[in-house]
């Protein structure tokens, strides 16, 4: 998973401030991308937050998790991202926020952020309320479900449509490869210990030879 984790980062961050070129009034809104994404699995959500002010940049953006147990961000220059959980230690949002100096996300301007999430919930839609807050003040709620016709809303949550789980565990994360990698070393450390005692044994058995043979000569 770490080597899918790090070429989906390079790959956002490869795309991050492109212009928002020939897209659609119904596609400039939050959308979220996991290519994957699977029930009760891990994933790298990115989601895609363009401005759609014609003075003002976007300088906050705050997206609701479903309650999850863990929320990794991508390290953004430029940006402070921060997490909120409940009481349950649950994670329920994840916030990133234009350090000082950063105008953030310009008028015509798109930016994505990315962020290792999981377990899934295990169910086929999950939905991720955004909010955007833009640096003259404005605030869009990005939460309105699908109308009943299928029609799109004016400000539809993000959503993700998640395939059924194959029964593995789709995030073996590095707890699980770090415990694999320590009980290999420790075997491996095992085996030439006991090699090592062995030739200790010959080698002091051989030296008695010599010295009681030298004695009868």
């Amino acid at each position: 998973m770490n080597t899918s984790l790090s070429r989906a980062l390079v790959t956002s961050a490869a795309a991050s401030g492109l212009l928002l070129v020939g897209t659609g009034v119904a596609s400039a809104h939050v959308a979220v991308d996991a290519p994957g994404a699977s029930q009760g699995g891990y994933t790298v959500a990115t989601f895609r937050v363009p401005d759609e002010s014609d003075a003002a940049s976007t300088t906050k953006v705050s997206v609701a998790l479903p309650n999850l147990k863990s929320a990794r961000t991508e390290a953004m220059a430029g940006w402070t991202s921060s997490v909120e959980k409940n009481a349950q230690g649950d994670i329920v949002s994840v916030t990133w926020t234009a350090n000082p100096g950063n105008p953030g996300v310009a008028p015509g301007q798109f930016q994505r952020f990315a962020v290792s999430v999981g377990p899934l919930p295990k169910q086929e839609k999950v939905s991720f309320n955004a909010t955007q807050t833009y640096s003259d003040g404005k605030v869009v709620e990005w939460n309105q479900p699908m109308n009943a016709d299928g029609s799109e809303p004016e400000h539809p949550a993000p959503e993700l449509t998640l395939a059924k789980s194959n029964g593995g565990d789709d995030d073996a994360p590095a707890a699980a490869d770090a415990k694999s990698d320590k009980g290999g070393t420790d075997n491996t450390a095992r085996w030439l210990g006991g090699v090592g005692l062995a030739l200790g044994a010959l080698g002091a058995a051989l030296g008695l030879g010599s010295v009681l043979r030298g004695r009868r000569s």
